[in-house]
């Protein structure tokens, strides 16, 4: 898995358990791919490439985010880093709850967004995505998850991702979409080592 990110490498692990393929995150000291494109089908394909060069493995990439309509989309590409770099993901989630102050619940319409990518020895295999629709809550509830988990509540759903055992959030979520619409090509495909 072409992240440093654990939550997702831990996502992915469950999600992939049945195709024959391990899932692993990136050795420390990789480099950073810049994420620099204006989709994150342009960020998916750049680090799923960068990453299948750079180990000498499959790599599977994703990119994902929030597009918040009141926000005009945002943080939409650039959720990892919204706002500033620097500040933690709480501080991140507070500054979304706080430019969305005074909103009514109706107007806080968002949605969460995932396209993966499977790339090997240069090329590009296979892409997928996935949507998850929702709202923003009005304050942080839950503990589990990660990112923007604590405040965003799936559509048909009361408790926000942050509050879902991890196999519940998973069949709802846009990068559960997305990982099962790759689920039948993987399980097609012989695993080769050095996965990643």
């Amino acid at each position: 898995m072409a992240t440093h990110n654990q939550g997702k490498v831990a996502e992915l692990r469950e999600l992939l358990r049945d195709t024959g393929w391990t899932c692993g995150g990136l050795p420390d000291g990789t480099p950073d791919f810049p994420e620099d494109g204006d989709t994150f089908g342009e960020n998916a394909r750049g680090k799923a490439l960068f990453y299948a060069e750079h180990v000498g493995a499959v790599a599977l990439a994703d990119d994902s985010g929030l597009m918040i309509d009141a926000l005009d989309g945002e943080p939409g590409v650039y959720s990892a880093r919204y706002i500033d770099p620097a500040i933690s993901q709480e501080e991140r989630n507070a500054a979304v709850l706080d430019r969305l102050r005074g909103i009514p619940p109706q107007q806080r319409g968002a949605q969460f967004v995932c396209h993966l990518v499977l790339a090997r020895s240069g090329d590009v295999v296979r892409e997928t995505t996935g949507v998850c629709q929702g709202a923003i809550t009005n304050r942080v509830h839950g503990d589990g998850g990660f990112g923007y988990d604590p405040i965003f509540r799936p559509a048909g759903h009361t408790p926000t991702f942050a509050e879902m055992p991890r196999a519940t959030k998973s069949a709802l979520s846009h990068r559960g979409q997305a990982v099962a619409a790759m689920v039948d090509f993987l399980r097609n495909c012989e695993p080769e080592p050095g996965v990643s």
